[in-house]
């Protein structure tokens, strides 16, 4: 089990990009809290250390992201739909432009995950294959999809890719 003092750090220092992480994914506040929670729990009782900050880092988000869709296959969660107004979460909205967010908010799971891990996190296509457990040829594929498919949906042209 990991001491309060590690808990406390890794809270602060992943515990927003978790709780974005979680609520782009499940779009309601109390589950993000939910799944937050379990996602820390988790942390607290592992035993196994980490060979660096970026491996944490990356275990922490790939746990948010199976807390999440352990969430979504309940039969409660599939079964019925209530959504958070996003404008009182604010550190994911962006406030020149809300179109994007709830376009990004429309696309399936795995592109709006590709999307947010290489966008609002800055993660290269080769990193979120590792996290996601699947090859980089399937996360190139979400990608450009996902590209292409707010392209449509706010009707503009291709998107820059972030500088890094």
């Amino acid at each position: 089990m990991r001491s309060e003092a590690e808990v406390e750090q890794a809270l602060r220092n992943y515990g927003d990009m978790i709780r974005r992480i979680c609520f782009v994914h499940l779009q309601k506040e109390a589950d993000t809290e939910d799944v937050f929670q379990n996602v820390f729990f988790k942390y607290a009782v592992k035993t196994a250390p980490f060979t660096s900050d970026q491996h944490e880092k990356a275990w922490l988000i790939r746990i948010a992201i199976n807390e999440c869709n352990s969430l979504k296959r309940r039969f409660f969660q599939r079964k019925v739909e209530l959504s958070d107004d996003l404008s009182t979460y604010g550190e994911i909205q962006s406030p020149k432009h809300p179109e994007v967010i709830y376009a990004l908010l429309r696309l399936p799971t795995h592109y709006r995950n590709v999307i947010y891990l290489i966008y609002y996190e800055g993660y290269q296509q080769k990193e979120i294959a590792a996290i996601l457990q699947k090859k980089e040829a399937t996360i190139a594929t979400w990608h450009r999809r996902a590209k292409q498919a707010l392209k449509e949906d706010l009707g503009g042209d291709e998107f820059e890719e972030p500088t890094r």
